[in-house]
């Protein structure tokens, strides 16, 4: 294996390390996001574009990007709550403006409210996210307060900052087996012979386009799970922004996409399948449904498509 590939399996060591305490995922510690500044009314979210995160395109991963956004927005939801308040993402949309998503990407959050009259609280957050100091995305989230599953005890997490004293990446004598498994993953990702991003492969996304549109799947497990072992919920969108992207040639630019959550992403294998609604001359729409476990829908998504200049 190479000594460009050291860096990331350290970063894989150190996030096994962080996730040992309670209270947040092996996904969240991987990506390493930074709360520079979190209240009830607003945050300040960011993190680093690296070679762990990043699409072939140098710019970030869509799955990374749909869970620093999830991550980003529910911090903000959860400072006005109990810190291990569990929170569940019902929807989210996200619009590009086609500036590039690398190096330092920075996320400013602001609490919009709660929906008046239910049964439980659901709060709507926006966010804009900017990356080398250009706008690059913007949009909104909704999250609802919901109690822990039966007999799950949730953690509240400590909000690392940029600049926090670092955590050693755990010695590989000293993983245990679901430890290990995770940075097996991670290994035949770095060797896998056809090169490319990691963090798909990481991830275990497969995409392939068909004569109707394309289909996707994911590797289920712990690596992208959430703290009550579902797929977390920017993972799944990001499964079918990659099947919807595939389904289209390079003349096409995503730019826009909205996710309804509709329930638990589970199963050993997660699916999507996107289907083109329309193909214009300079706007396509495409609708990807992703499912879990019997087949059950888990995550609706729709994305538009602009082309690109010749």
């Amino acid at each position: 294996m190479s000594s460009a590939s050291e860096p990331v399996r350290q970063r894989v060591l150190r996030a096994l390390a962080l996730d040992r305490t309670p209270g947040y995922h092996f996904a969240g510690h991987f990506l390493d996001l930074s709360f520079d500044f979190v209240s009830a009314d607003a945050a300040c979210t960011s993190l680093r574009v690296g070679p762990h995160c990043a699409a072939a395109s140098g710019s970030i991963d869509y799955g990374a990007l749909a869970l620093f956004t999830d991550l980003a927005m529910a911090a903000n939801v959860r400072a006005g709550h109990d810190p291990a308040t569990r929170l569940a993402l019902v929807t989210m949309t996200l619009h590009f403006t086609g500036a590039a998503l690398s190096g330092r990407v920075e996320a400013s959050t602001a609490l919009q409210g709660y929906l008046v009259g239910t049964a439980t609280r659901q709060g709507e957050v926006s966010i804009a996210i900017t990356a080398e100091r250009q706008r690059a995305c913007f949009g909104i989230g909704s999250f609802m307060v919901l109690n822990p599953p039966q007999g799950v005890t949730l953690h509240a997490r400590r909000l690392r900052r940029e600049g926090d004293l670092d955590v050693a990446p755990l010695d590989e004598s000293d993983l245990s087996d679901s430890e290990r498994a995770i940075l097996q993953r991670a290994d035949e990702a770095l060797a896998a012979p056809e090169g490319g991003a990691f963090l798909r492969r990481f991830w275990g996304i497969d995409t392939q386009r068909c004569a109707d549109g394309a289909r996707g799947v994911l590797r289920n497990g712990a690596h992208v799970a959430n703290r009550v072992g579902h797929v977390q919920g920017g993972v799944s969108m990001g499964l079918g922004m990659a099947t919807a992207e595939s389904a289209l040639s390079e003349d096409w630019t995503m730019s826009a996409a909205s996710a309804w959550f509709i329930g638990p992403c589970e199963g050993l294998t997660i699916e999507a399948e996107s289907t083109v609604i329309h193909q214009g001359k300079l706007v396509s729409l495409l609708r990807t449904r992703v499912t879990g476990k019997d087949r059950r829908l888990a995550t609706e998504v729709v994305t538009t498509h602009s082309r690109k200049m010749a």
